[in-house]
């Protein structure tokens, strides 16, 4: 998530960009159960920033975010929901689930 993040930040998306943002993605993708909410919403937070869509790992950071959800602090969770937002990628359990927690949030 850092390297994304820090790519995020230089802001060069060229071809090879490409290519090292989808290359990223697949790894990503085999290691969710080592990324905690932080890594998870600058993860979001980076391909968004970049304009990068990729809905494979979208959809796995969706299913991850949701089982770490309690986790998240607020800057985390608008993190998550305006990288899936900004690039249109619908995630309706994510948005559901994340709907509810700052509804509980907010009555505690």
């Amino acid at each position: 998530s850092n390297t994304i993040w820090a790519f995020a930040l230089i802001g060069d998306y060229t071809p090879n960009s490409i290519l090292f943002l989808d290359a990223l993605a697949t790894s990503a993708k085999g290691k969710m159960d080592l990324f905690n909410s932080r890594d998870l919403a600058m993860m979001l937070r980076g391909y968004a920033t970049l304009n990068h869509s990729s809905p494979e790992l979208f959809d796995s950071l969706s299913h991850q975010s949701i089982k770490l959800l309690p986790t998240f602090n607020s800057q985390e969770i608008a993190n998550t929901v305006w990288a899936y937002a900004s690039l249109g990628h619908s995630a309706s359990e994510l948005f559901h689930a994340i709907s509810k927690l700052v509804i509980d949030r907010i009555d505690t």
